[in-house]
């Protein structure tokens, strides 16, 4: 007869519970985000109304609905002027922007060359300069150029001031892009510009898009430039023209109203197309710097 010896068994440990994860309720997410949202839109609501009801209304809805300060601003104070020429300048602005910053962001991130380094600093600290430093300076270049009350020297200096944060962009967006996928166009006997053409450009539009709805938009609203270089009322653009809708002892709420609405819609119409094209090219081209 065999004894077989069994090795007693440890009691098992009940199991422990997990405490459950911090978990954010709703209303502390909708709360601020409402508020924040209140805080941005009450002036907005405000500009219509102003532009939306009759003058001497003091209503809190814009009831009834009239255009005649829309009327009265884009015929009578030449908003139709100054919508054109801001339109002008910020499509002028948006190609030259967009152009020179592809072709430079292309080669700061394919060509090693030296200085290299130097210049993308060079680029990074014209970023801490404020414009109005630079009036002086670039009212005299006009000025010898005969571009002074020219809608081109804004264009010029829009241009130049938003060259370096555009070619950082598209400088990081190009290294994200795999150079094999270039070679192989070169493989199959495409030119350098050929293939840039065919298989780097099509990948850049995200970039594209958020380079060129920066310089349009920037342009659109500035207001320094377009006040110190042009002088004649017929080239002012939509901030300048706002600007001269307030008077020295009384403003005109309801053109001022109707002028910001103007100003105001394309913008947003801009952002409402491009915004997951903006967004995209954001992130992505802030990757790799």
């Amino acid at each position: 007869m065999t004894t077989t010896l069994t090795r007693p068994v440890a009691p098992t440990a009940p199991p422990v519970a997990r405490k459950p994860a911090n978990r954010v309720s709703r209303w502390q997410i909708y709360l601020p985000l409402g508020l924040y949202l209140l805080f941005t839109l009450v002036p907005f609501y405000w500009m219509v109304v102003f532009a939306f009801r009759p003058r001497g209304s003091n209503s809190l809805l814009p009831w009834p609905v009239t255009l005649d300060n829309f009327e009265h601003v884009w015929t009578g104070m030449g908003f139709s002027i100054f919508f054109q020429n801001s339109l002008l300048v910020g499509v002028a602005s948006l190609v030259s922007t967009t152009v020179i910053a592809l072709a430079g962001g292309y080669a700061l991130a394919r060509y090693d060359f030296r200085g290299r380094q130097a210049f993308l600093i060079g680029m990074l600290c014209t970023q801490f300069i404020p414009g109005a430093m630079m009036l002086i300076p670039l009212f005299e270049i006009f000025r010898t150029l005969g571009l002074v009350n020219s809608l081109w020297a804004l264009v010029i200096a829009e241009t130049v001031f938003q060259l370096p944060l555009s070619l950082i962009l598209i400088s990081g967006f190009v290294k994200n892009i795999p150079i094999e996928l270039e070679q192989a166009a070169w493989v199959d006997g495409c030119s350098r510009l050929r293939g840039f053409f065919a298989v780097v450009l099509p990948m850049l539009r995200p970039a594209l898009v958020a380079v060129g709805s920066f310089a349009f938009i920037h342009s659109w609203n500035n207001f320094l430039f377009a006040l110190m270089f042009v002088n004649e009322q017929d080239k002012f653009t939509l901030p300048v023209g706002l600007a001269f809708t307030i008077g020295e002892f009384s403003a005109d709420f309801g053109a001022l109203a109707a002028g910001g609405v103007v100003a105001a819609v394309p913008v947003v119409l801009v952002f409402a197309v491009i915004q997951r094209y903006l967004v995209q090219g954001l992130s992505a081209g802030a990757v790799k710097g």
